[in-house]
């Protein structure tokens, strides 16, 4: 069964010294301010696109791997992703670092680096964000 998430933006202004709000409609967690400020220079308390795309990407890729692992009779005891999202001005997105730590008993090394890799490529916001260069550093603790 297909899913639908929503999410508003109410912008006033212009882009140099507007600002917004971004609403989390489907699940009604929150609002979260946004400026082209909080986007192009130091966050100030605002969030900005490239965050809610590394708020999303951590997330999926996480659950990727997770059941990856598990499907493969290791389960994860833990896994801390974050997600970098590069943003130069006039440029757009221009790369996307996944980095992952996770604990994950009965596996080598080896073994959670290809089931990182295959995560990484699978996961549908991976796919999503086909045409960004999006590299991975995946740690077994």
């Amino acid at each position: 069964m297909a899913t639908t998430r929503t999410a508003t933006t109410q912008w006033k202004g212009n882009l140099l010294n507007g600002s917004g709000t971004v609403s989390l409609d489907t699940s009604g967690v929150g609002t979260f301010e946004v400026s082209w400020a909080s986007r192009s220079q130091e966050a100030g308390g605002k969030t900005s696109p490239e965050e809610l795309i590394a708020a999303a990407h951590s997330s999926c890729f996480s659950m990727a791997l997770s059941h990856g692992l598990a499907g493969a009779g290791t389960p994860p005891e833990s896994l801390e992703t974050s997600a970098d999202v590069t943003f130069q001005p006039g440029e757009g997105i221009t790369g996307i670092v996944l980095t992952v730590k996770g604990r994950v008993p009965g596996i080598s090394a080896e073994q959670f680096q290809e089931a990182a890799a295959t995560a990484k490529a699978n996961c549908p916001v991976s796919k999503a964000l086909t045409g960004t260069t999006i590299t991975l550093d995946a740690e077994l603790l």
